[in-house]
Formats: C-alpha cells, structure tokens, sequence
C-alpha cells in the first residue's frame, strides 16, 4: 500500500524497499566494443508477457482520496512542458514558461513543473522566461528526432544549446545503428555527447516503439547508462508508439538493477501520449512497485508532455472540490 508521507509531493513505501546499492559498487568501465557485448548479452532476458501482465496489473491499483491528491502534485512537479513544433515562436515559448512556472494562477500552491523542453534555438527564450525559478530548460538535440545527422553536427546541436543556457539535453539514440548492431558506435556517441554537454544533464532517447522488443529496450537502457546518461527517456513523442506502461516497466527495473548493482541512480522519463491523470498515477505506481520510492522524485521521474499538466489541474481542483461520489476511496482506472 503506498502511504502519503507529511512531505506534501512524496510518497514512500516500508523501508525494506529503499535502494540498497551493494558496498563497493562501481560502474564498469567499457573500453571495447566486445566487452560492451559481453556485458549486454550477460542481462537477462525479458519475459514479454510477464512484463505486459505486470504492467496491466499494476494499472488496476486504487490510490485513497489522501493519497490520490499528493501523487496528483507529485505527477504535476514531474512534468517537462514540451513544445516541439516548427510552428513554435518566442511568444509561445514564452506563455509556456509561465505556464510552468504557476501552471494554475487560480491555486497558487500548485507546484510548478520540472522543466520546460523545446528545440536549441529557443532555449535562450525560455531561460530568460525562467530566470528566478526552480524550473529547469530543457532542450532536445542531436538532430532530434530522427537522429539521422552526422555526429559532428549533433555535437555542435548540443554545443549550442548548452551555450543557450539549457540544463537538461535529450539526445535521440541512432536506431538504426543500434538494430542493426553496432553498440560500439551507438556507446561512443552517448559517450561524446555526454562529454559535450558538460554540467548539463543528459537525458538519452532510446524511442522504445522502434526498438522491436523488451529485449532490445533493456539492452539500450543498459547501454545508454554505462555510456553515462543521467536520464533513460522512452520516446521523442514523434513516432507512432511512445510511451508504454510494460516498456517503461522495463526500463525502471533496468535502472534498479543498474543502481543495486553499481551505486549509481538513474532516472527515467516517460514521453509520448501521457494526457490524463488516470494515465499519469498508473506510471507512478509502476514506478513504485518497480524501481522503489527513490524515484518518486523529479529528480529521478518524469514525464514529458504538453496537454497532461491541463488535466492535472482539472483532477487537482476536482479533489478539492469534493465532487467524487466516495470520498474514502477512488480508482486510479
């Protein structure tokens, strides 16, 4: 049973769910192709049912009406506000971030999100709009979102914009290479990209709906963070299948493993079709049933959406309102 703790955007389990990373623990250092091999083919596999029956299950979980108006705020401070268009302008850039700032200007003890995400050339927009807040900028790069540039260019698209004042960069993952495999290539760029965005956080695109299977979803995830990604993100929101409950599933018990087993955390963005409440508790509770309480936190969860923070704040002021027909009990579905 998740449990509302007396901070107001946490919520925590018993303490025997708490990360444990093992004594002594470190990243392993790649330093060729056929270790990054041996490494990858030493995971174990992806029982594709189990997974989607899990994730389903998980999906079924009612939340108490305390419980429900906490993991509301908490899904809210999750949220990087996206607008990834080329009809995008400064002036809507510009309502976006004060959108984010005070997403409900009627409730102002509504959180403010996690971070606005928009393409280099406006991150300089957003920082000005910004200035003075705890919101972050955020900005896609690496010829987002096909990946398909040359990896000179993609490091000067990310040069730009770390020189634009972004704090987070979401990379994009060349698939084709990595289907087609050749990890080596694939690790060298999230390696150089990592390198190049400096004190920036780097968040890595693995686009789980080209990625064929779980498989291939837990490997990239594993790759992506030996490689030194700060974040593992599900989808560029620009392709057919985004973000999904079992693939998300995957790729939180990919970061679990990978902290138990080297120390280090790891967050996880979930991108792509995520517009309701019902759907936003439904990850959370995934996130706490797989990963553990750790990563009920900005820091290490988020989700990557432009209409999702509207029907949050439409449930927000409904819990408050009272309007639901039981009042000790509502069903996250």
């Amino acid at each position: 049973m998740v449990e509302v703790s007396p901070a107001p955007l946490r919520l925590v389990v018993d303490d025997e769910r708490a990360l444990r990373p093992r004594p002594g623990a470190s990243v392993p250092v790649v330093e060729s192709e056929a270790q990054l091999r041996s490494l990858l083919r030493g995971l174990a596999g992806v029982d594709a049912v189990g997974a989607e029956a899990r994730a389903a299950k998980l999906a079924t979980r009612s939340l108490k009406r305390e419980t429900k108006r906490a993991a509301i705020d908490l899904a809210l401070s999750m949220v990087d506000l996206t607008t990834l268009e080329g009809a995008d302008t400064p002036g809507r850039v510009a309502s976006l971030c004060a959108k984010a700032r005070r997403p409900d200007p009627e409730e102002p003890d509504a959180p403010a999100v996690a971070a606005v995400c928009v393409y280099p050339d406006l991150v300089a927009t957003a920082r000005a709009h910004l200035a003075g807040s705890d919101v972050r900028v955020a900005s896609v790069a690496t010829a987002f979102p096909s990946g398909r540039a040359s990896r000179a260019v993609k490091l000067l698209d990310v040069a730009d914009a770390v020189a634009a004042g972004a704090d987070e960069v979401d990379m994009v993952i060349d698939r084709g290479a990595f289907l087609s495999g050749r990890l080596g290539e694939v690790f060298d760029e999230v390696v150089a990209v990592r390198q190049a965005c400096g004190p920036a956080h780097l968040k890595v695109i693995l686009e789980v709906g080209e990625l064929v299977t779980y498989d291939n979803v837990r490997r990239a995830s594993w790759l992506a963070m030996l490689a030194g990604a700060d974040f593992i993100k599900t989808s560029t929101g620009k392709v057919a299948v985004n973000a999904t409950l079992p693939a998300t599933l995957v790729m939180l018990e990919a970061v679990r493993d990978f902290a138990e087993s080297t120390g280090r955390l790891v967050g996880v963005k979930a991108a792509g079709g995520i517009r309701t409440t019902k759907e936003a508790l439904r990850y959370l509770v995934v996130v706490n049933e797989t990963a553990g309480s750790a990563w009920l936190d900005p820091a290490l969860f988020r989700f990557g959406a432009s209409s999702l923070v509207n029907d949050l704040l439409l449930q927000r002021r409904k819990q408050r309102s009272g309007a639901y027909a039981r009042p000790d009990r509502v069903s996250v579905d």
